[in-house]
Protein backbone atom coordinates (compact mmCIF):
# COMPACT_ATOMS: atom_id res chain seq x y z
CA UNK A 1 0.00 0.00 0.00
CA UNK A 2 1.34 3.21 -1.28
CA UNK A 3 2.22 5.64 1.70
CA UNK A 4 2.00 3.20 4.68
CA UNK A 5 5.20 2.58 7.10
CA UNK A 6 6.56 -1.24 7.40
CA UNK A 7 5.22 -2.10 11.34
CA UNK A 8 9.17 -1.22 12.37
CA UNK A 9 8.86 2.10 12.01
CA UNK A 10 6.24 2.73 13.25
CA UNK A 11 6.78 0.47 16.25
CA UNK A 12 10.83 2.23 16.64
CA UNK A 13 9.36 5.93 16.52
CA UNK A 14 6.75 5.37 19.37
CA UNK A 15 9.60 3.59 21.47
CA UNK A 16 11.42 6.73 20.76
CA UNK A 17 8.75 9.09 21.62
CA UNK A 18 7.68 6.96 24.92
CA UNK A 19 10.96 6.10 26.25
CA UNK A 20 12.02 2.97 25.30
CA UNK A 21 10.49 -0.56 24.05
CA UNK A 22 9.71 -1.47 27.71
CA UNK A 23 7.53 1.82 28.54
CA UNK A 24 5.54 1.54 25.00
CA UNK A 25 4.94 -2.38 25.85
CA UNK A 26 3.34 -1.50 28.83
CA UNK A 27 1.32 1.17 27.68
CA UNK A 28 0.18 -1.17 24.56
CA UNK A 29 -0.53 -3.78 27.43
CA UNK A 30 -1.95 -7.12 27.26
CA UNK A 31 -3.94 -9.01 24.08
CA UNK A 32 -7.57 -9.29 24.43
CA UNK A 33 -9.04 -13.36 25.26
CA UNK A 34 -11.32 -13.61 22.63
CA UNK A 35 -12.42 -16.76 24.10
CA UNK A 36 -13.31 -14.54 27.05
CA UNK A 37 -16.27 -12.74 25.39
CA UNK A 38 -17.88 -16.22 25.90
CA UNK A 39 -18.17 -16.20 29.04
CA UNK A 40 -20.37 -13.12 29.05
CA UNK A 41 -23.96 -13.16 29.21
CA UNK A 42 -26.04 -11.27 26.18
CA UNK A 43 -27.27 -9.03 28.79
CA UNK A 44 -23.69 -7.57 29.33
CA UNK A 45 -24.01 -7.01 25.44
CA UNK A 46 -26.61 -4.87 25.90
CA UNK A 47 -25.29 -2.82 28.78
CA UNK A 48 -21.98 -2.43 27.25
CA UNK A 49 -24.02 -0.41 24.24
CA UNK A 50 -26.28 1.00 26.28
CA UNK A 51 -23.42 2.70 28.31
CA UNK A 52 -21.39 3.72 25.25
CA UNK A 53 -24.36 5.47 24.02
CA UNK A 54 -25.02 7.26 26.77
CA UNK A 55 -21.41 8.51 27.31
CA UNK A 56 -21.37 9.63 23.75
CA UNK A 57 -21.24 13.44 24.03
CA UNK A 58 -22.30 13.72 27.76
CA UNK A 59 -19.45 13.66 30.47
CA UNK A 60 -18.46 9.66 30.86
CA UNK A 61 -17.97 9.51 34.88
CA UNK A 62 -21.53 11.10 35.24
CA UNK A 63 -22.52 7.81 33.41
CA UNK A 64 -20.18 5.89 35.28
CA UNK A 65 -21.88 7.26 38.92
CA UNK A 66 -25.14 6.30 37.91
CA UNK A 67 -24.42 3.15 36.05
CA UNK A 68 -25.54 0.68 39.00
CA UNK A 69 -29.23 2.51 39.10
CA UNK A 70 -29.12 2.36 34.91
CA UNK A 71 -28.57 -1.95 35.74
CA UNK A 72 -31.54 -1.31 38.42
CA UNK A 73 -33.74 0.52 36.68
CA UNK A 74 -33.78 -1.58 33.13
CA UNK A 75 -34.10 -5.44 35.12
CA UNK A 76 -29.97 -5.77 34.57
CA UNK A 77 -30.43 -5.43 30.62
CA UNK A 78 -32.32 -8.62 30.50
CA UNK A 79 -33.27 -8.93 26.90
CA UNK A 80 -36.50 -10.74 27.27
CA UNK A 81 -37.86 -8.30 29.86
CA UNK A 82 -36.47 -4.77 28.21
CA UNK A 83 -38.52 -6.45 25.29
CA UNK A 84 -41.46 -6.83 26.89
CA UNK A 85 -41.53 -3.04 28.16
CA UNK A 86 -44.64 -1.40 26.89
CA UNK A 87 -44.19 2.39 25.39
CA UNK A 88 -45.53 3.83 28.38
CA UNK A 89 -43.32 1.60 30.43
CA UNK A 90 -39.87 3.15 28.73
CA UNK A 91 -41.50 6.76 29.12
CA UNK A 92 -42.13 6.46 32.55
CA UNK A 93 -38.19 5.02 32.94
CA UNK A 94 -37.02 7.74 30.84
CA UNK A 95 -38.36 10.21 33.32
CA UNK A 96 -36.47 8.42 36.62
CA UNK A 97 -33.71 11.02 38.01
CA UNK A 98 -32.00 8.13 39.25
CA UNK A 99 -30.22 7.64 35.85
CA UNK A 100 -29.84 9.90 32.94
CA UNK A 101 -33.42 11.36 31.73
CA UNK A 102 -32.71 11.47 27.97
CA UNK A 103 -36.18 9.62 26.11
CA UNK A 104 -34.50 9.33 22.65
CA UNK A 105 -31.12 7.10 24.11
CA UNK A 106 -33.59 5.23 26.57
CA UNK A 107 -35.54 4.45 23.85
CA UNK A 108 -31.98 2.80 21.85
CA UNK A 109 -32.26 0.16 24.97
CA UNK A 110 -35.30 -1.81 23.29
CA UNK A 111 -33.85 -1.32 20.00
CA UNK A 112 -30.53 -2.72 20.92
CA UNK A 113 -32.59 -5.80 22.46
CA UNK A 114 -34.36 -6.63 19.31
CA UNK A 115 -31.23 -6.26 17.72
CA UNK A 116 -29.83 -8.93 19.91
CA UNK A 117 -33.13 -11.36 20.44
CA UNK A 118 -32.93 -11.36 15.98
CA UNK A 119 -29.54 -12.81 16.48
CA UNK A 120 -30.45 -15.30 19.04
CA UNK A 121 -32.92 -16.63 16.56
CA UNK A 122 -30.04 -17.39 14.60
CA UNK A 123 -29.14 -20.64 16.28
CA UNK A 124 -26.48 -18.92 19.10
CA UNK A 125 -25.90 -16.26 21.46
CA UNK A 126 -24.83 -12.49 20.72
CA UNK A 127 -21.71 -13.17 22.57
CA UNK A 128 -21.01 -16.16 20.13
CA UNK A 129 -22.26 -13.99 17.05
CA UNK A 130 -19.58 -11.09 18.00
CA UNK A 131 -16.60 -13.90 18.98
CA UNK A 132 -16.89 -15.30 15.77
CA UNK A 133 -16.66 -12.22 13.81
CA UNK A 134 -13.34 -12.11 11.99
CA UNK A 135 -10.99 -9.12 12.98
CA UNK A 136 -9.92 -8.38 9.92
CA UNK A 137 -12.93 -7.41 8.95
CA UNK A 138 -13.83 -5.43 11.76
CA UNK A 139 -15.28 -2.55 10.34
CA UNK A 140 -17.77 -5.54 8.94
CA UNK A 141 -18.98 -5.64 12.25
CA UNK A 142 -19.01 -2.02 12.65
CA UNK A 143 -21.69 -1.42 9.90
CA UNK A 144 -23.62 -4.23 11.21
CA UNK A 145 -23.76 -2.39 14.34
CA UNK A 146 -24.68 0.58 12.98
CA UNK A 147 -27.28 -0.70 10.23
CA UNK A 148 -29.40 -3.03 13.19
CA UNK A 149 -28.95 -0.97 15.99
CA UNK A 150 -29.50 2.54 17.47
CA UNK A 151 -26.53 4.94 17.98
CA UNK A 152 -24.20 2.53 17.35
CA UNK A 153 -22.43 4.45 14.41
CA UNK A 154 -19.48 6.47 14.48
CA UNK A 155 -16.92 5.74 17.54
CA UNK A 156 -19.45 4.65 19.75
CA UNK A 157 -20.19 0.30 18.15
CA UNK A 158 -16.43 0.47 18.26
CA UNK A 159 -16.46 1.66 21.91
CA UNK A 160 -18.45 -1.07 23.03
CA UNK A 161 -16.48 -3.42 21.37
CA UNK A 162 -13.56 -2.84 23.19
CA UNK A 163 -15.15 -2.53 26.03
CA UNK A 164 -16.42 -5.90 25.78
CA UNK A 165 -12.59 -7.09 25.14
CA UNK A 166 -13.67 -7.89 21.53
CA UNK A 167 -10.61 -7.22 19.13
CA UNK A 168 -10.72 -3.78 17.57
CA UNK A 169 -9.12 -0.45 16.44
CA UNK A 170 -10.44 2.72 16.93
CA UNK A 171 -10.52 6.20 14.79
CA UNK A 172 -9.20 8.18 17.77
CA UNK A 173 -8.35 11.41 16.88
CA UNK A 174 -4.39 10.58 16.60
CA UNK A 175 -5.08 7.39 14.20
CA UNK A 176 -7.30 9.71 12.06
CA UNK A 177 -3.91 12.45 12.18
CA UNK A 178 -1.96 9.38 11.04
CA UNK A 179 -3.94 8.48 8.21
CA UNK A 180 -4.14 11.47 6.81
CA UNK A 181 -0.53 12.79 7.57
CA UNK A 182 0.41 9.43 5.46
CA UNK A 183 -1.95 10.53 2.89
CA UNK A 184 -3.39 7.22 3.11
CA UNK A 185 -7.62 8.76 3.16
CA UNK A 186 -8.94 12.11 2.17
CA UNK A 187 -12.81 13.43 2.84
CA UNK A 188 -15.05 11.29 5.09
CA UNK A 189 -13.15 9.39 7.58
CA UNK A 190 -16.53 6.73 7.95
CA UNK A 191 -16.62 6.82 4.22
CA UNK A 192 -16.27 3.11 3.03
CA UNK A 193 -13.23 4.09 1.21
CA UNK A 194 -11.48 5.20 4.35
CA UNK A 195 -12.38 2.64 6.70
CA UNK A 196 -11.14 -0.27 4.07
CA UNK A 197 -7.88 1.71 3.66
CA UNK A 198 -7.72 1.24 7.14
CA UNK A 199 -8.54 -2.09 7.57
CA UNK A 200 -6.40 -2.96 5.11
CA UNK A 201 -2.97 -1.09 6.78
CA UNK A 202 -4.37 -2.70 9.95
CA UNK A 203 -4.25 -6.13 8.77
CA UNK A 204 -0.93 -5.44 7.11
CA UNK A 205 0.69 -4.69 10.10
CA UNK A 206 -0.46 -7.49 11.57
CA UNK A 207 0.82 -9.81 9.28
CA UNK A 208 4.23 -7.98 10.08
CA UNK A 209 4.23 -8.28 14.30
CA UNK A 210 2.19 -10.15 16.80
CA UNK A 211 0.15 -7.33 18.07
CA UNK A 212 -3.76 -7.03 18.04
CA UNK A 213 -6.11 -4.50 16.11
CA UNK A 214 -6.14 -3.11 19.93
CA UNK A 215 -2.23 -2.77 20.40
CA UNK A 216 -1.79 -1.92 16.95
CA UNK A 217 -4.22 1.29 17.47
CA UNK A 218 -2.81 2.09 20.39
CA UNK A 219 0.50 2.25 18.73
CA UNK A 220 -0.18 4.29 15.71
CA UNK A 221 -2.07 6.65 18.23
CA UNK A 222 1.68 6.53 20.29
CA UNK A 223 3.44 7.55 17.61
CA UNK A 224 1.57 10.21 16.04
CA UNK A 225 0.17 13.81 17.48
CA UNK A 226 0.01 14.79 21.28
CA UNK A 227 -1.71 11.01 21.78
CA UNK A 228 -5.46 12.30 22.49
CA UNK A 229 -6.29 8.73 22.55
CA UNK A 230 -8.26 6.48 25.39
CA UNK A 231 -7.56 3.59 26.33
CA UNK A 232 -10.73 1.21 26.65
Amino acid sequence: MKNLESFDALYQRAAERKHGVKALNALLGPAENQAALLELSDDRYLAAMTKKVFQSGFVWRVVENKWPDFEDVFFGFNIEKVLMMPEEMMERKASDPKIIRNFNKVKTIKQNAQMIFEEQQNGHTFAEFIQRWPCEDIIGLWAYLKKNGSRLGGNTGPYALRALGKDTFLLSRDVEAYFRAQDLISGGLQTKSSLATIQQAFNHWQQESDLTLSQLSRLVAYATGDNSVQLG
